[in-house]
C-alpha cells in the first residue's frame, strides 16, 4: 500500500514538473473538456488573466471574435492542427496573435472528450509578417507596372504603359498625369488611362495644398474616392499622379498611399525622360549658336511644305542669305564678334518672316527662309526690307571693326503643277543669290524659272 502510494505521489510531482515545464516553454498551454470549458491553464498568469479566473470557464473568455463566421477554436479541435494562428482576448480588452499547436483528446471509444495544445504569442511576428506581405505585394504591382513600361520605347508610350498597369492593380476606374499649372486657372490632363470623370479635376490643388508634399486622400463631388501625390521633375514641372475609383468603391488606404507615392516617383522619372528626349530630338533639329533650324531639319521640313503646298496649289519662295564682309569681321574682331553677328542675323530674320516661315542657319554664314504662299513679288518686298534692315542691326559689332555687314539673298519662287522638285529649287536659289555676290553684294536678286540669273 505505502509503494502504491509514493508511486501516485511521484507520478503526480510528474506530471506538475511536465505541466511547470510546459507552461515556462510557451506563452499559453492549456486542457480543456467535452463542454469546452477550461480544466488547464499556465503559465499563471496568463493574457493577464490569473488561471484560477480561467478555470471552469468556457474558451470564448480568450476569443477575440467568439462566434464570429471563420472564426477557428483551437480549444474546441477535433483534428490535430499547427501554427494556426487565432485572435485572442488579453484581460485588458487589447486583442493579441497567438500561434497554436493542439489535439484533440479521446476517450476509449475514440469521443472527443476535450483539447490539449499550446500557443505562442506571435502579435509582433504578425505584425511585421503583415508589413513584409504588404510590401511585397507593392513591390509585385510595382514591378509589372516596370515591365509594362520596358516593352515601350518613347516616352509617352512608356506613360500609357505604366499607367494602364497601375489602374489595373489598384482597381482604379482611372488614374491621370495632372499639370498643376496648366492653364493658371484648374490643373489640366497631360495623360489618362481609364474614364476621365469631369469631377476629378476640381478641387485637386486644394487637396494637394492641405496635404502639401505627401500623398492626399478625397471625394468627388459624385462620391469618387480620390487619391493624389504630387511630384517634380528636376526641370521644374509640377505635377500629381491622380487615381480615382467608381463611386461607392472602397475608400483608399494607407497602403495606398503608398503605393501611389512610389508610382509618383515613376511618372517623374518617365516625364524628366520624355523632356530628355525632347531636348536632344530639338538640339538634333537646331543650330546651337543661334537656336535657328539646321540644315538637316530645314530640308526635312522644306520637302513637307512643298508637298503640302503642291496638294493645295499653293506658291512658295525661298531665300538664300549670305552675310557680306563676314569673314573680314572674323579675322579683324575675332570670332567672338562673328558669332554675334551670326545670333544678331538669326534674330533680324525671326522678326521679318512670320511664325509660320522656316528660318534656318545652313553653315557658317549661310541662312535660308522658306515662305509659306508667297509669289515672286511678295519674297522680293521680303528681301528688300532684309537688305535694308542688316547693316544697322549688326552697327553694333562691326563698328570699328570692319566695313557693313550686308545681305546678298537669292530668291527661288515656285509654283506648283511643274513638278519642281528640292534640288532643283535649291540649285535655282544658290544661283541667284552667287550672282548677287559676283555683282557686288549688298541687294537680292530673283532667279529666273528655268534656272536663268
Amino acid at each position: 500500500m505505502a509503494a502504491a502510494q509514493a508511486l501516485r505521489g511521484a507520478l503526480l510531482d510528474s506530471r506538475q514538473r511536465w505541466r511547470d515545464l510546459v507552461g515556462m516553454a510557451n506563452d499559453l498551454a492549456f486542457e480543456t473538456d467535452q463542454e469546452g470549458r477550461l480544466v488547464f491553464v499556465a503559465p499563471d498568469p496568463v493574457l493577464g488573466w490569473s488561471a484560477d479566473a480561467l478555470l471552469g470557464q468556457s474558451t470564448d473568455t480568450l476569443l477575440a471574435e467568439p462566434g464570429s463566421p471563420g472564426t477557428f477554436n483551437p480549444f474546441r479541435t477535433d483534428a490535430p492542427v499547427r501554427h494556426r494562428r487565432v485572435w485572442l482576448k488579453r484581460a485588458d480588452g487589447v486583442a493579441a496573435c497567438f500561434g497554436f499547436a493542439a489535439v484533440p483528446l479521446h476517450d476509449a471509444h475514440g469521443a472527443v472528450i476535450g483539447a490539449r495544445g499550446v500557443a505562442h504569442d506571435v502579435t509582433e511576428q504578425d505584425a511585421r509578417d503583415a508589413v513584409t506581405a504588404t510590401a511585397l505585394r507593392r513591390a509585385d504591382v510595382l514591378d509589372h507596372v516596370l515591365a509594362c513600361m520596358r516593352r515601350e520605347v518613347l516616352a509617352p508610350r512608356m506613360m500609357s504603359a505604366g499607367l494602364e498597369a497601375l489602374a489595373s492593380a489598384s482597381a482604379s476606374e482611372g488614374v491621370a498625369v495632372v499639370d498643376l499649372i496648366g492653364n493658371g486657372i484648374e490643373p489640366t490632363i497631360l495623360h489618362l488611362s481609364g474614364t476621365a470623370a469631369a469631377s476629378v479635376i476640381p478641387g485637386i490643388t486644394v487637396m494637394l495644398q492641405r496635404g502639401g508634399d505627401e500623398a492626399a486622400i478625397g471625394v468627388t463631388s459624385d462620391g469618387r474616392p480620390l487619391l493624389a501625390c504630387p511630384a517634380q521633375t528636376r526641370f521644374g514641372e509640377q505635377v500629381a499622379l491622380v487615381l480615382w475609383r467608381a463611386p461607392g468603391s472602397r475608400p483608399w488606404d494607407a497602403d495606398d498611399e503608398t503605393l501611389v507615392t512610389s508610382g509618383s516617383a515613376i511618372v517623374r522619372v518617365i516625364l524628366e525622360h520624355d523632356a530628355i528626349q525632347r531636348e536632344m530630338a530639338r538640339q538634333a533639329r537646331t543650330d546651337p549658336l543661334t537656336g535657328l533650324l539646321n540644315r538637316r531639319a530645314f530640308l526635312d521640313e522644306l520637302a513637307r511644305r512643298i508637298d503640302r503646298l503642291e496638294a493645295e496649289g499653293m506658291p512658295g519662295a525661298l531665300l538664300f542669305v549670305d552675310l557680306d564682309n563676314f569673314k573680314v569681321l572674323n579675322d579683324l574682331a575675332g570670332h567672338d564678334a562673328g558669332d554675334e553677328a551670326l545670333r544678331l542675323t538669326a534674330q533680324l530674320l525671326r522678326a521679318k518672316t512670320r511664325p509660320t516661315d522656316l528660318v534656318a542657319r545652313l553653315g557658317g554664314d549661310e541662312f535660308a527662309v522658306w515662305l509659306d504662299g508667297a509669289d515672286e513679288f511678295s519674297a522680293a518686298e521680303r528681301a528688300e526690307r532684309l537688305r535694308a534692315a542688316t547693316p544697322p542691326a549688326l552697327q553694333g559689332v562691326t563698328e570699328g571693326h570692319s566695313p557693313p555687314i550686308t545681305m546678298s539673298i537669292g530668291i527661288a519662287a515656285r509654283w506648283p503643277g511643274h513638278g519642281e522638285d528640292v534640288d532643283t529649287l535649291l540649285n535655282r536659289a544658290d544661283q541667284a543669290m552667287y550672282a548677287v555676290k559676283r555683282s557686288g553684294r549688298g541687294t537680292w536678286r530673283l532667279a529666273g524659272a528655268g534656272g536663268d540669273i
